[in-house]
């Protein structure tokens, strides 16, 4: 890709970008949430139109203008954003619009069959006949993943694609890109996780500000320089020491059941802690917050908020109690898309920012103005659709939703999904701050690290209950991983 530029409305995305990636490599992406990444990538696919530029592949000049041109000249491509169809399986998802067909119709047990083969690639028990709208968000990411292998695409592009992944199912994935480099496939890699770029990349390319910033090989690169890079500033990636005092208890839960879910959930989180809930895929984690947050009914069990037992039967019970709930997805469950940035801030605090029943646009404003100020959200303005901002900079925006409630209870689902190095520490220091105001916070996380340098105590998940906890002093990634597989 040379000379490749694309604007949107008030926003240069990409200026002059050029990135060579070469057959049997691991070709890292890196920079900040809006560096234009994910845009130089939907130009690769044919997703997107580049307003200047060229893409040649095996060193001739192609036009792709579409995802079916893309394809057609092996370039595949797994987005951030899950791109599946809810209401079909998933083995008709990996085979969308090129099922094999048998005397003029789609063969199903081939389709079946083929998934299977796919996703047992990728170390994955999976039903290839489940509906993809019944799968964990990380179950659905494997079937996207499965989807881009089952192309033998020669032009293999990554965009965060271990972000819903446990450690162990991240190294079954690293598996397969050996196995895909060795077989002299291009893979284009994007992560927010600069672990992952030393133990998969070859060369890596820094972006910022839609610019080429560096090109350099892994094996010489320096951690720090990267950060510098991206940031064009020094970020500490380590997480600042806490001093902060639980108080009393804001949350319990007690014999918290759900059937084939959830069994016997006991825990208590107080004010101005903050409790995480680790495990592996499947062990429950996401469930439990489901559950307080009244989304999903429950068999048996009881909510205790300030001391008082609370009727949760809807996030609108939930909320009127004083919770939020930062989920794991938010394209489909925390944001309206289509809608500005201020109205996605105001939706849970309408009632609080209307007088006689018309909402007040000057207090929303403010809220929101506030938010791009103190999350540092990119953005040419607040009323900018929450679509058209990269993936970070929404999930600021799903967490300045619930800071704008000021609600004591947090729950927050994988908070720092696809967000930059950068970005995280400040993210980090908001969730402190939420805890040192008091707030209740019970943290969600596949990465451990994040785990282990926030939580005062971690609960860990396995098989639907609670296989043990540890306090801060005690939590390390061996004790953790050996606690949820059950060591």
């Amino acid at each position: 890709m040379t000379g490749i530029r694309k604007a949107f409305p008030g926003v240069l995305a990409l200026d002059d970008v050029t990135l060579d990636v070469r057959a049997g490599e691991t070709h890292v992406l890196l920079g900040e949430n809006g560096a234009g990444k994910s845009t130089l990538m939907k130009i690769l696919s044919g997703a997107l139109a580049r307003d200047a530029g060229t893409i040649a592949i095996h060193g001739t000049e192609v036009a792709l203008r579409s995802p079916h041109d893309a394809r057609a000249h092996g370039v595949a491509i797994i987005y951030q954003e899950l791109t599946l169809v809810p209401g079909m399986s998933a083995a008709e998802n990996v085979f969308l619009g090129r099922a094999p067909a048998r005397f003029g119709f789609v063969d199903h047990a081939a389709m079946i069959r083929d998934a299977g083969v796919v996703l047992r690639r990728l170390g994955v028990q999976l039903d290839p006949r489940r509906a993809v709208a019944s799968l964990s968000l990380a179950e659905r990411q494997l079937v996207e993943i499965a989807c881009a292998l089952s192309l033998d695409a020669q032009v293999l592009v990554m965009d965060e694609p271990t972000s819903a992944l446990t450690d162990r199912e991240s190294a079954l994935l690293f598996t397969v890109i050996r196995s895909l480099t060795a077989r002299g496939v291009a893979v284009v890699y994007i992560s927010h996780r600069l672990d992952e770029i030393f133990a998969i990349g070859d060369r890596v390319t820094v972006l910022r500000d839609g610019r080429n910033v560096a090109t350099r090989d892994v094996g010489s690169a320096d951690r720090r320089e990267l950060i510098r890079l991206m940031a064009d500033r020094d970020v500490d990636e380590h997480h600042a020491e806490t001093t902060r005092t639980p108080g009393t208890e804001r949350l319990r839960v007690e014999g918290l059941t759900r059937w084939h879910a959830l069994q016997d959930v006991s825990f208590s989180v107080r004010s101005g802690e903050i409790v995480a809930l680790s495990g592996l895929l499947g062990a429950g984690r996401t469930e439990v917050a489901r559950a307080l947050f009244g989304l999903d009914p429950i068999d048996q069990g009881r909510i205790f908020v300030d001391g008082r037992e609370s009727r949760i039967r809807s996030p609108r019970d939930a909320i009127a109690a004083g919770m939020g709930f930062v989920t794991e997805d938010r394209q489909r469950q925390g944001l309206v898309l289509d809608r500005s940035l201020q109205d996605n801030i105001a939706l849970p605090v309408l009632r609080t920012t209307s007088r006689f029943g018309v909402a007040s646009a000057r207090r929303i404003r403010a809220l929101a103005n506030d938010a791009v100020r103190d999350l540092h959200i990119r953005t040419p303005g607040v009323e900018q659709p929450v679509r058209m901002l990269s993936g970070g900079n929404q999930q600021k925006v799903v967490l300045a939703k619930w800071m704008a409630t000021g609600a004591k209870i947090l729950m927050l689902d994988e908070p720092t999904r696809g967000i930059d190095v950068s970005a995280k520490q400040e993210i980090y220091l908001l969730i402190d701050r939420m805890a040192a105001n008091g707030a209740a916070i019970l943290l969600i996380s596949s990465d451990l690290p994040e785990v282990i340098g926030l939580a005062d105590r971690t609960l860990v998940m396995r098989d639907g209950r609670i296989a043990g906890e540890f306090e801060r002093a005690e939590s390390t990634p061996e004790r953790l991983m050996a606690c949820a597989v059950g060591g």
